[in-house]
């Protein structure tokens, strides 16, 4: 296939597009082609203009929904001469996370990926956990078999949000008294576009994606099962944002372990040492 400049920034053209679902950023204007005749047409990404839904219908623990982030990409593949086979897709990781459960003057619980917030590596894998490097294999990748003859065109998408469910208790207490008085959950993640070829491992970064999800629940234990909980500022997410440049991959977003298995649930009392809750399932 034919050699292209890496990419066509100069070329590019930022807009944002508002829609009945509230505002998706795009980029538009000229398709952008990149090494190996590879065309991205189109790249849109938005966060779900609504807030964070709560649930307290359990006794044992509230559970929260946060909006869905969405990103789309249509791609065109020229025709391969070759017998290889090219993977087109989202690969995500994690590059900051703060989750904190306070339970008042006891402590409170926190989850933690303790190689990304002691400076270990720069963002860890949020692939599926099956098939790295990748956030999914569905409507997340497209595989391209060669030798083909005409060009392939698709799209592909993702969506992430996050639905936990949080003990009204201390977790390390055997006590089911509610004492749960806050929640407070900043993440951020960088999304790329990739194109890969499975015979090389050559890898093309076509886009890349930087998203935040905040969250912060205030709780009152005293007040009756269906009245504790109120979502706080931010109500609405910060956009996506689509950038101009891209961004290299860190070896540590590609393999194992995903967040998923790195995490590791922390007891942090106001007096005394930490407690493991629950272990990395990954060690």
């Amino acid at each position: 296939m034919p050699s292209f400049p890496w990419d066509c920034w100069s070329s590019l053209e930022i807009r944002v597009v508002l829609c009945a679902m509230g505002c998706i950023q795009s980029i538009g204007g000229k398709a952008r082609v990149f090494r190996e005749g590879i065309t991205v047409i189109d790249v849109k990404a938005s966060i779900d203009p609504i807030p964070t839904s709560i649930d307290e219908s359990s006794s044992v623990v509230l559970r929260y929904r946060t909006p869905h982030f969405r990103a789309s990409a249509q791609v065109v593949m020229p025709p391969i001469p070759k017998k290889e086979t090219w993977i087109v897709g989202w690969i995500q990781a994690c590059s900051h996370m703060e989750f904190y459960n306070q339970y008042g003057e006891q402590g409170m619980s926190s989850w933690e990926l303790p190689d990304l917030q002691e400076g270990k590596i720069e963002a860890i894998s949020d692939s599926d956990g099956v098939n790295y490097p990748w956030y999914g294999n569905t409507t997340e990748t497209c595989t391209i078999v060669g030798p083909t003859k005409r060009n392939s065109k698709f799209i592909i998408s993702m969506n992430d949000n996050f639905y936990p469910s949080v003990t009204w208790a201390v977790p390390v207490s055997e006590s089911n008294v509610a004492k749960l008085t806050n929640i407070y959950r900043d993440q951020s993640f960088i999304t790329w576009l990739v194109a890969t070829n499975t015979s090389t491992n050559d890898m093309i970064v076509l886009q890349t994606l930087h998203w935040r999800m905040q969250l912060s629940i205030e709780v009152n234990p005293a007040r009756p099962l269906g009245q504790r909980a109120r979502l706080r500022e931010p109500i609405a997410q910060d956009q996506p944002k689509i950038l101009s440049k891209n961004e290299p991959i860190p070896p540590s977003a590609l393999v194992k372990p995903n967040a998923n298995d790195a995490q590791v649930l922390m007891w942090r009392p106001k007096f005394g040492p930490p407690l493991v809750v629950i272990p990395p399932k990954h060690r």
